[in-house]
C-alpha cells in the first residue's frame, strides 16, 4: 500500500470537498505535492481561498485515521485512492468522485458495470424481477452495483450471486457498521464474489444524509442505472436522477399500474428512460457488448424452449389458466373474472400448478408465475 496518510489529511482539511480535492489531484498529481506547493500555485485552482491554504497549513491528521488503518490491516480491508489501477474507471469521470474508498473484497478493473436499484419495501414481483434480471446480467460478465439495502438491492445482489458473477454494494455507512445488520451474511458473500466499499471512516453510523451521497458513488461507477420498483419518492429515484447528470444511461422495469411501488418507474420511462423487460433491453444499448448480447439471445432461447417443455404436458383448462398469469401477482377473483370459470374449479386448477412449481401464491390469495431463482 502506497502511502496513504497524505490522503487522509488532505481528504480531513475543512472545506476542501470531493470537487475541489480533484481539482488539486488533476493540477499537482498527488496529496504530497498539494501539501508542499507554493501557496500562489494553490490560489490558482478553482475553489482554493486564503482561507483553505491556511486550513491545509494548520491541519493536522485526525485522530480516527490510525485507528482505521489499525483495523484495515486487523480485517483485511483496502484502501483505494483515485491514483490506483483498481480505482473504478468510470467513477473517475464524475464532478466530484471520493478521493478514496474503504474497500473489502476485490474492485477488479471492469467497466461493464450496471446498477440496479428500488424499493426497500419491494413486492414479490420486484424481487423475483431483480434476481432474473442480475442472474442473466451477471452470466455475461456484467458486475451488479448497487446499495445492500433490503428489498430491491438486495435481491441484484443475490442474482448475480445466482450466476457466481461479480457484484458491488456501496454502503452508506462504514464497512465496520454493516447496514442493514439482516444483511451481514449477504456482506460477507459479496465481498466473496466482487466488492463492499464506502468513501466513510470504517466506524460511520448509516445517518439519512449518507444515503443521497452514496447514490453518486453507485451511477458514478455504472454504465446505466436500472430501476426496479419506486414509488413517487425513492432514494432509487434520486440515483436515476444522478446517473442522468452524470450523462449515463437510465433504464426502468415496468409494473402494476394498479402498484404505487411502480409509480417512480413509469414516471422514468414517460420521461425517456428505456423500458427493461429483459437483460437484453439494457445490453444492446452499449454497442461495446455486442458480444454479450449475441450470447444473451442465445440463452433466452435456451429459457423459452425450457418453458416450452414445461407446458406440454398442461391440460387445456391447466393451459388457459396459466396463459392468464403474469409474473405480477393477481387476485383470485380477477383470474374468475377473467377466465369465467367457476372458483372451486380455479382454485383445484391452480393448486395442481402450485405444486408442480409453476405458480406462486402470495399472502391475500394472490397468484403469480413462478419465475426462474
Amino acid at each position: 500500500m502506497e502511502n496513504i496518510l497524505p490522503w487522509f489529511f488532505l481528504k480531513s482539511v475543512f472545506g476542501i470537498g470531493n470537487h475541489t480535492f480533484k481539482r488539486l489531484i488533476n493540477r499537482f498529481n498527488s496529496p504530497e505535492l498539494v501539501i508542499e506547493a507554493p501557496r500562489e500555485d494553490l490560489l490558482k485552482v478553482a475553489g482554493m481561498t486564503p482561507r483553505l491554504v491556511l486550513a491545509i497549513r494548520q491541519h493536522k491528521l485526525p485522530g480516527f485515521v490510525k485507528r482505521d488503518l489499525d483495523l484495515i490491516m486487523q480485517k483485511g480491508y483496502r484502501i483505494t485512492t483515485m491514483s490506483d489501477v483498481d480505482y473504478p474507471p468510470l467513477l473517475l469521470q464524475i464532478p466530484d468522485p471520493p478521493p478514496f474508498l474503504y474497500v473489502f473484497g476485490h474492485l477488479g478493473s471492469a467497466v461493464k458495470n450496471i446498477a440496479v436499484v428500488g424499493s426497500r419495501n419491494s413486492t414479490n414481483y420486484g424481487i423475483l424481477t431483480a434476481k432474473r434480471l442480475c442472474e442473466d446480467l451477471a452470466s455475461y460478465d456484467v458486475t451488479i452495483v448497487s446499495g445492500m439495502a433490503l428489498g430491491i438491492d438486495s435481491a441484484a445482489h443475490q442474482g448475480a450471486l445466482m450466476a457466481r458473477g461479480n457484484t458491488i454494494a456501496v454502503l452508506g455507512s462504514g464497512l465496520e457498521n454493516i447496514y442493514p445488520p439482516e444483511n451481514r451474511k449477504l456482506f460477507y458473500k459479496i465481498a466473496e464474489n466482487g466488492a463492499v466499499v464506502s468513501e466513510l471512516p470504517l466506524m460511520t453510523e448509516p445517518e439519512g444524509h449518507n444515503f443521497p451521497n452514496r447514490n453518486r458513488i453507485i451511477s458514478g461507477m455504472s454504465l446505466g442505472t436500472v430501476v426496479v420498483e419506486a414509488s413517487k419518492r425513492s432514494g432509487a429515484l434520486i440515483t436515476a436522477q444522478l446517473a442522468l447528470e452524470q450523462n449515463r444511461e437510465v433504464f426502468a422495469v415496468p409494473g402494476s399500474i394498479q402498484s404505487f411501488k411502480s409509480i417512480g418507474t413509469h414516471t422514468l420511462i414517460k420521461q425517456g428512460a428505456k423500458l427493461v423487460e429483459h437483460a437484453q433491453d439494457i445490453l444492446e444499448e452499449f454497442s461495446h457488448m455486442a458480444d454479450m448480447t449475441k450470447a444473451l439471445s442465445n440463452n433466452e432461447t435456451a429459457t423459452m424452449n425450457e418453458t416450452r417443455d414445461k407446458l406440454e404436458p398442461l391440460s387445456s383448462e391447466e393451459t388457459l389458466v396459466f396463459e392468464a398469469l403474469e409474473p405480477y401477482p393477481i387476485h383470485i377473483d380477477n383470474l374468475v373474472r377473467k377466465l369465467s370459470m367457476y372458483p372451486g374449479k380455479l382454485s383445484g386448477i391452480l393448486l395442481q400448478l402450485e405444486l408442480r412449481g409453476i405458480v406462486e401464491q402470495s399472502p391475500g390469495k394472490l397468484f403469480s408465475l413462478k419465475t426462474r431463482g
